[in-house]
């Protein structure tokens, strides 16, 4: 059943989840020195983050939690030198993720997947400069990783690569979803955490 309103443990909770969600996320940044990576670098974050959000799922039960989630990843993200865009997404993807989780009640399985699905299509957005704004992207990377990376990484930004990689996100959230079940079943039920 869900609450009507935040109270202060909802907030502390949304403080650990999204300082762990960030942490993932920050490890998953440093296979982008491999420019396929740098491209597939929201499917990493959606698998590592499964765990986290999973459990993150069990302590949701009031609207608003996971949006404030995607609005603080978008604030950090940008923070630490990302674009704007991320803000815009955490909103968006962390508003419709709440949406979607609200509608299966905070307890459905089906919707705590398509719930992550959607959140975890907020990663996309501190990567959209590469298509939006492909050359001045492009030659600030050559200034700092060097031609040959800058010029790996943009022969992989295409147009069908945005669509394929929100369908290939959306893929590895189901799995990292189902890797964070599996493992909040066998520990941290049995430890009495969740």
């Amino acid at each position: 059943m869900s609450k009507k309103k935040l109270d202060v443990k909802d907030l502390i909770n949304v403080g650990i989840f999204t300082a762990i969600y960030y942490i993932l996320l920050v490890a998953a940044g440093f296979l982008g020195y491999i420019p396929i990576f740098s491209v597939l670098f929201p499917l990493v974050v959606a698998l590592l983050c499964g765990i986290p959000f999973v459990l993150f799922l069990t302590k949701t039960k009031t609207f608003g939690m996971i949006t404030i989630m995607g609005v603080l990843l978008g604030i950090l993200t940008f923070a630490f030198g990302q674009g704007w865009y991320a803000i815009v997404t955490g909103l968006l993807c962390g508003l419709l993720a709440d949406l979607i989780c609200k509608a299966g009640e905070y307890k459905n399985w089906k919707y705590m997947v398509v719930c992550f699905c959607m959140f975890s299509q907020w990663v996309i957005g501190s990567m959209l400069p590469m298509w939006i704004m492909k050359d001045s992207y492009f030659e600030m990377m050559r200034d700092m990783q060097g031609a040959a990376f800058a010029e790996s990484l943009e022969s992989l930004i295409t147009g069908w690569m945005l669509i394929l990689l929100i369908v290939l996100t959306a893929v590895a959230a189901v799995i990292g979803a189902y890797l964070g079940k599996a493992v909040l079943k066998r520990h941290f039920v049995r430890a009495g955490i969740a």
